[in-house]
């Protein structure tokens, strides 16, 4: 791993990034391309961190302009998603740009690189940024993924993360200093990377399966929905899973066992109103809208997620639980009806 450092300034969360790496294309975890089928580096350290630059430089100069565009080929998957969604949106009701606008830097940055054979090929980025919540009293740790998907592609960030450093992890590392990935049917897992959107999703629709500790994004959501009251409205949740092409789940493996693993997932919730009554149409929401409101409105998020796995057998219960350490969802479309 390798560590830069930089100053910080603490701010807030920026609006315009709301956390897809490809692990794998394939059930044996990688592509070949051009007939490559020796285990390299991800990256190398100079790659890795131009490619952290010019993400930075692009995606600030898209949040000053609000406009899509000028990040667009630095950013995919569900992040990529929320970005491009979120600039959208708000280029509607700001022509003008952003005013607002505080560069984003991110600092102190440990680059975790893994071994692979073929392409796609990543690295994640461990790092500080000036964007600490509370004002800058809870330090935070922001790990970016990035994915290159050929010899000739752009290095692009796929998933964000927002964590403690408590809750970063010392990944598993071979004497080059290079990360162990894991396979998406891992079967040493708890649940296997290529298994995480269907079962988080379908825990969030039936309760099942029960495979994830208790927490806000997990039993605490599945609350909310069931005890969300308003006198006239209706409320219908429905959750998919989104795990192919650059929405695909991405792990390393990490000391004593186990993996942190990203996944996607998508979230669809409709308001039906009572005769008389119409749903509210906010600013986002209005900007990226399809249709015209009269009774109902159907709002489509994207979701990026965090977890730790245990390995098969750790823990409590038949084979331990998945524990969600950030969920990082954003608006990519509305419907009105």
């Amino acid at each position: 791993m390798i560590r830069t450092k930089g100053p910080r300034n603490p701010g807030r969360l920026a609006a315009g990034i709301a956390t897809a790496a490809v692990l794998c294309l394939t059930a044996s975890g990688c592509v070949t391309v051009h007939g490559e089928r020796e285990v390299l580096p991800g990256a190398s350290e100079s790659e890795a961190a131009q490619a952290l630059k010019d993400f930075t430089d692009a995606y600030n100069a898209a949040d000053k302009a609000y406009d899509p565009a000028l990040d667009a080929d630095r950013v995919t998957g569900s992040l990529g998603a929320i970005n491009q969604a979120g600039l959208k949106a708000r280029r509607t009701y700001n022509p003008d740009g952003n005013k607002a606008h505080q560069p984003l830097e991110l600092t102190d940055t440990t680059y975790v690189i893994p071994k692979k054979a073929g392409w796609p090929r990543w690295f994640l980025a461990n790092t500080d940024s000036n964007r600490d919540e509370d004002g800058g009293k809870l330090d935070t740790r922001w790990l970016v993924a990035f994915v290159r998907s050929g010899p000739d592609a752009l290095w692009k960030a796929s998933y964000l993360a927002v964590v403690p450093p408590s809750q970063v992890p010392e990944f598993t590392l071979d004497e080059d200093g290079l990360a162990t990935p894991v396979e998406p049917r891992d079967g040493e897992l708890a649940v296997a990377p290529a298994d995480l959107s269907t079962s988080y999703t379908e825990y969030l629709q039936k309760g099942a399966p029960d495979v994830f500790t208790p927490g806000t994004a997990t039993s605490g959501w599945r609350e909310t929905r069931r005890t969300t009251r308003r006198a006239g409205f209706s409320y219908q949740y429905v959750d998919q899973p989104l795990a192919g092409g650059a929405f695909g789940p991405l792990g390393l493996r990490t000391e004593g066992g186990g993996a942190l693993v990203f996944f996607s997932s998508k979230h669809f919730e409709r308001q039906v109103a009572a005769k008389g009554l119409k749903p509210e149409v906010n600013a986002d929401v209005k900007a990226l809208m399809t249709g015209e409101v009269t009774n109902s409105l159907t709002k489509e998020r994207v979701s990026s997620q965090l977890v730790q796995v245990p390995e098969r057998g750790e823990g409590s219960g038949a084979g331990g639980r998945v524990r969600v350490l950030n969920r990082l969802p954003g608006l990519v479309a509305a419907k009105g009806e």
